[in-house]
């Protein structure tokens, strides 16, 4: 479970922080930044603001681009870098 803190910074930019629960704070979220996207143009009216609607959303992991289509369908574009490995050994 996480819990994501955004700050609108622009008319269409948002800051954003992410904790999660049993790590603490985390470098980004994908889910999350589409998810404060998606309550910053339900917040900004009706049309929230025109579709396309495209945000920028600054992370500590860097920014992300969030899109929302015509459609409603939501992107998601930004910078992956591998952090780790392992390897599971299940049952």
């Amino acid at each position: 479970m996480n819990v994501e803190f955004a700050t609108l910074m622009g008319e269409t930019a948002l800051a954003m922080r992410v904790y999660e629960r049993g790590v603490g704070e985390t470098e980004s979220c994908g889910t999350g930044a589409c998810a404060v996207v998606a309550a910053a143009a339900a917040a900004a009216g009706p049309n929230g603001g025109g579709h396309p609607l495209t945000y920028t959303v600054g992370v500590r992991g860097g920014d992300l681009t969030v899109t929302i289509g015509p459609d409603g369908h939501v992107h998601l574009k930004g910078p992956a870098e591998l952090v780790a490995e392992g390897t599971w050994h299940g049952r």
